[in-house]
């Protein structure tokens, strides 16, 4: 029997059909076919790189023809080979040193954006130089004495040594990459790269990526690109379909042992625990200890070393649990997390997405975890609304186990602060009390370091914390 179908039905087959056709059409697509160099296609293969992602099927063909790109597109997605394959085939055609710029926001980016373009370009012989704050200027001058083919920096440093480093410039530069765009603006670094801008020609390819869009980098975008192809991949603010997202309610009082009682249901899981503060990603990576789990703090008053002695331990299997400051929410690809968890609820949905972005990358499947307390209501109810999705409850958190636990974590609670306390008041601020905390916060006998631009800010933590360091330093004056 034959069933006549309506017009609404007819343009819903329809867009069903080129739905299915375009899916399709990106599945068959090889980085060979989108144009890329056969001895670039060729890392891709050693490094895994089945197939091109969305963001790099759109925006290479688009950057091979010289046009500035800007890329938006979901943290996780390929925006970094989307940027570096274009510029490494434009390097194997033409090739010279300080041929690209690329400005990231934090040194681990920069560092993770330096080891993937090398990876990229080994069959080419790609010489890379990283140039962040927190290391030796001497050692950063030699290197750029060695006239990289592609400089990755922090912008503060970059404009250090254009300043101060003798003969080195960016007079010959022809590609300009930002990445992370937004947290570059939103980190106060706009007039940094108004100077840089004035430093490097007039005639070159920009590239500008970013998870999302502001009004900052729509400004930046008009003030440094030049008739832009804009690529777009997912809605403006959103999470990958392979992430599923959960919430534990609890109240404030007792967000540490909640924290414990999940980091011990899914013991054997690596895992991320982002909090708002300094205070707090050191005191929970002590208190972690202090029961037994292999947990180390990441934060922005750690040194450099500290901070990517950190991230490797991590990335290495060394350590399970790594307790971050939103230093660590943007760009970084650590392949293991098995679980992001919101120790702190974030204050912005922008935030929230690139944290929980750290897991379900590259089409993998991950969890997140948010830990609501009563003052934290009102933003979970903003951020679902803005990634159009509600977050469950998390299914198999045991209330007994959380009860039984509380004597136990209360103690250690007590115990990290003492210890805080003891290495970091001593002294006050400076000399060597402040290296000692530091090195404390650590957990590794570094020594202190001068910091850059992307530090976190310390906002107001927990009340007995604050009451801790505000004794300390009274005793400290005396």
């Amino acid at each position: 029997m034959m069933t006549s179908i309506g017009p609404e039905a007819s343009t819903s087959k329809t867009a069903l059909h080129s739905t299915a056709a375009v899916t399709e059409q990106e599945e068959s697509k090889t980085f060979a076919s989108l144009g890329v160099h056969p001895q670039i296609c060729e890392a891709c293969e050693t490094l895994n790189f089945k197939r091109p992602t969305q963001i790099q099927i759109q925006a290479i063909p688009e950057a091979l023809t010289g046009r500035d790109v800007i890329g938006l597109a979901q943290t996780g997605s390929g925006k970094t080979a989307a940027f570096g394959i274009p510029i490494l085939q434009a390097l194997w055609d033409d090739p010279r040193p300080f041929f690209a710029c690329i400005l990231a926001p934090t040194r681990e980016l920069a560092y993770q954006i330096t080891q993937q373009l090398e990876s990229l370009g080994s069959t080419i012989g790609v010489r890379c130089a990283t140039i962040v704050g927190g290391m030796d200027m001497m050692s950063q001058s030699i290197a750029l004495g060695k006239r990289p083919h592609i400089v990755v920096a922090t912008p503060g440093r970059l404009q250090d040594h254009l300043e101060n480093t003798k003969g080195f410039s960016l007079k010959g530069l022809r590609y300009l990459v930002m990445d992370e765009a937004d947290r570059l603006l939103d980190m106060d670094f706009g007039p940094i790269i108004d100077k840089l801008l004035q430093s490097i020609p007039r005639e070159r390819r920009t590239m500008l990526f970013s998870a999302t869009m502001t009004t900052k980098v729509a400004k930046l975008q008009r003030a440094s690109l030049k008739n832009p192809v804009r690529v777009e991949v997912g809605t403006k603010y959103s999470t990958v379909s392979t992430l599923a997202q959960h919430y534990i309610f609890c109240p404030y009082a007792q967000k540490d042992v909640h924290l414990v009682s999940l980091i011990n249901d899914q013991s054997g899981s690596s895992i991320l625990v982002f909090t708002r503060t300094v205070q707090d990603s050191s005191r929970l990576s002590i208190l972690l200890r202090l029961l037994g789990f292999s947990a180390i703090p990441l934060h922005g008053q750690l040194s450099q070393s500290a901070r990517l002695g950190a991230l490797n331990k991590f990335k290495g299997g060394g350590r399970s649990i790594l307790i971050a400051t939103d230093v660590a929410s943007r760009g970084l690809d650590i392949p293991a997390v098995d679980l992001v968890v919101n120790y702190d609820m974030p204050t912005n949905s922008k935030d929230y997405i690139h944290r929980v972005g750290r897991t379900a990358r590259a089409g993998r499947s991950g969890r997140s975890v948010t830990i609501v307390s009563q003052y934290d209501v009102e933003l979970l109810q903003r951020i679902e609304g803005v990634i159009n999705l509600k977050l469950s409850e998390f299914p198999s958190l045991d209330k007994d186990a959380v009860g039984l636990l509380e004597e136990r974590v209360g103690q250690a609670a007590r115990e990290a602060i003492r210890e805080m306390r003891e290495t970091g008041g001593q002294r006050g601020a400076g000399g060597a009390g402040k290296r000692k905390r530091r090195a404390a916060e650590a957990a590794a006998g570094t020594r202190d370091d001068d910091m850059d631009r992307d530090d976190d800010l310390v906002e107001a933590s927990m009340p007995r914390i604050h009451k801790t360091n505000q004794q300390a330093k009274k005793r400290s004056r005396r």
